[in-house]
């Protein structure tokens, strides 16, 4: 089960409120909150009152999109973010493998950033939270392979991942990442940029190639797929990018339920 979502830092310009308002005259059921703009590392009073917020208008928090960079816990101590997260009611929070391309990390970068991922995998599945990587450049996930070394290298079972398309990569070339990531599958990015400008394009021109992404999905997997970037980051164009991304999931067998999920 493949519901629709969005990232909040889509629109960082936005007030928390307008973005609930947006999200529900689009009908996505779920907002992965930022924790740069809205929900501020660290900031338990913020976390709590957009919880709050988010189920009094019907929606659920799907992840908490933290900036920790596991290897770096002395720019952002783990605890902050896994507190944080567990204010905000979120059942997933996203984070970053370092900040080093995997083929420029040494040995001793790579066993310090398995290291802190499982230090806050730990830390999280303690309080009922998972921890998801986010797969993109320049971290330790920044290709299939080494994004395979990493989990692997972690070996705990609260560890997980996104997935997301990589910029400038064509769509048979991106099916075969996403095959590395689908054992441990948790949620997906989407978006649409132009392969070679790395511009923001329409979701709907890119719909044959989600078609084909989605249905690499098992069946039996409930995650979000949260829209991230829209054309010229404008507000106004979220009910289109929406609409887009309900035609993908609403081909079968991705049909939404009434409820999805229950409230966090």
């Amino acid at each position: 089960m493949i519901l629709p979502g969005l990232v909040s830092i889509t629109f960082r310009q936005l007030s928390v409120t307008e973005i609930i308002t947006r999200c529900n005259a689009a009908k996505l059921t779920g907002i992965e909150w930022g924790g740069d703009i809205h929900v501020p590392h660290g900031d338990l009073p913020t976390a709590t009152a957009v919880a709050q917020q988010t189920r009094d208008a019907g929606l659920h928090v799907s992840t908490y999109g933290s900036y920790y960079r596991a290897g770096h816990d002395a720019d952002l101590p783990a605890e902050s973010v896994v507190a944080t997260a567990q204010k905000l009611g979120a059942p997933i929070i996203r984070i970053w493998a370092g900040h080093q391309h995997s083929v420029d990390a040494d040995a001793d970068y790579w066993h310090h950033v398995a290291q802190d991922c499982r230090k806050i995998a730990i830390l999280a599945a303690d309080v009922g939270i998972k921890i998801a990587l986010e797969w993109h450049q320049k971290t330790l996930t920044d290709t299939a392979a080494a994004a395979t070394r990493l989990i692997a290298a972690v070996n705990h079972p609260n560890l997980s991942t996104f997935w997301q398309p990589r910029v400038k990569t064509n769509v048979d070339d991106n099916l075969e990442d996403m095959a590395a990531a689908l054992p441990h599958l948790i949620g997906l990015h989407v978006f649409n940029w132009d392969i070679h400008t790395a511009a923001r394009l329409p979701l709907a021109d890119a719909a044959s190639a989600w078609n084909r992404y989605l249905d690499e999905v098992p069946a039996t997997t409930t995650c979000y797929a949260s829209l991230e970037f829209v054309p010229h980051d404008d507000p106004e164009l979220l009910n289109q990018e929406a609409a887009a991304l309900h035609l993908c999931l609403n081909r079968a067998p991705f049909a939404l339920p009434p409820n999805p999920l229950p409230s966090t």
